[in-house]
């Protein structure tokens, strides 16, 4: 199969590039380091110290002999990617190229319109290369399951039977995205449903929950192919965050009550997912929806799961309640179907069987190079008082 990984330089990107090189897969990774830029705008970097793509992809064919062809250049390019995509003829294309971020959506005007500009016209261009140059070809466009929000009714897998006025009807489930950048990714869905229909294109849109991990068996093989591992406010998910603020003793900044509650998922088991869906493509004309995730928490929970971990290492761990610097339910039904995946042969990676050893220890062995004012939330999504925190949780007497 030939795979083309659009963000190949990304942290899901590049681990998504190795995972298939190393099963066979003729792979082209396309990249315009936006990511890499966008760090140093915000004076961030990732824990783990990454490599150029140049640098990974010359580590990659001296330790497996196998080759991943680059193509540098933006997908908002038409002329680059619309020649990429006619002269790589992919069977599958994985879009990881867009900017992944809800607090960098909510910077100010000129950071909006930048991720929107970024994404959905990098998208709109893909689905017309597709249709002019690889017909044939698979998307799998990585979603978010943030396109929901948080109904007070069960989430199914993108579609839902509707009756009204005695008829009936399957439509997409509707959207309630809590920020710009999640608005892009909704954008994104409706115009790939729409090449789909109107040009028989065939795609599947991956609703992924969190993503947490930095292992992976490709990267373990040498520290020149590690994956990027981001733990700042801009780029960093919670749980990851709350490893990197474990180490380096900094109580773990819980926004608002802490029940927020969201689907969670290792990177193999993102991995997985990926190929589980490559393998099985749609047919022709139809945009199928998975919601990707495995376990769901609150970010109370993973507070305590994190507690729990950083304790076997001898680390003892408090908690900050901060102001909430998004506008959210922090109380809320959440009960998304996942089921999809599963029937296609999911085994999943449970957070307790991996925190310590694949997050933790990797933590600690990178910690010199945490930035630590890069954690605490500045970006807020409204004006006012942005007070860092409320309460300070003494965790191993509290059982809130």
């Amino acid at each position: 199969m030939r795979v083309l990984v659009l963000g190949g330089d990304g942290y899901l990107g590049w681990a998504t590039a190795m995972y298939f090189s190393k099963r066979g897969h003729t792979v082209g990774v396309v990249d315009n380091f936006l990511r890499r830029l966008m760090h140093a705008e915000r004076g961030t970097n990732s824990l783990t110290p990454i490599q150029s793509l140049h640098v990974r992809v010359d580590a990659w064919k001296e330790i497996t002999g196998e080759t991943i062809e680059m193509f540098i250049g933006d997908v908002q390019d038409w002329f680059f990617i619309s020649k990429v995509i006619r002269d790589f003829q992919p069977d599958t294309i994985v879009h990881y190229g867009e900017i992944p971020s809800a607090p960098y959506s909510m910077i100010d005007v000129h950071h909006a319109v930048k991720v929107h500009e970024n994404n959905v016209n990098g998208t709109l261009n893909v689905l017309w290369a597709m249709h002019e140059f690889a017909p044939e070809s698979h998307l799998i466009k990585l979603g978010t399951m943030g396109e929901y929000g948080t109904p007070n009714i069960d989430i199914p897998e993108g579609y839902f039977e509707v009756e009204y006025r005695g008829r009936k009807d399957t439509l997409p489930f509707p959207k309630q995205p809590g920020s710009f950048y999640h608005l892009t990714k909704v954008h994104d869905s409706n115009n790939i449903m729409f090449a789909c229909k109107i040009w028989g294109l065939r795609a599947t849109d991956l609703n992924q929950g969190v993503v947490y991990g930095i292992e992976t068996e490709e990267g373990n093989l040498d520290d020149r192919l590690l994956t990027r591992f981001d733990y700042d406010e801009s780029f960093g998910t919670a749980l990851n965050r709350f490893c990197v603020q474990a180490v380096a003793g900094i109580p773990l900044t819980l926004f608002g009550k802490g029940r927020q509650t969201r689907g969670y998922l290792n990177i193999l088991d993102t991995l997985q997912c990926v190929e589980l869906t490559a393998l099985n493509p749609p047919a022709a004309g139809k945009m199928r929806v998975f919601n990707q995730w495995v376990e769901r928490f609150s970010v109370f929970d993973l507070a305590r799961h994190v507690r729990t971990a950083a304790k076997e290492v001898g680390i003892d761990v408090k908690i900050a309640h901060y102001k909430n610097p998004r506008v959210e339910a922090e109380e809320h039904y959440y009960n998304p179907d996942h089921n999809e995946l599963y029937d296609l042969g999911l085994k999943p990676h449970l957070l307790d069987d991996t925190l310590v050893e694949s997050v933790i220890r990797r933590v600690i062995q990178y910690k010199d190079r945490i930035i630590e004012h890069s954690i605490v939330p500045r970006i807020y999504w409204e004006r006012g008082d942005t007070d860092e925190y409320v309460e300070i949780y003494d965790m191993e007497n509290n059982n809130d």
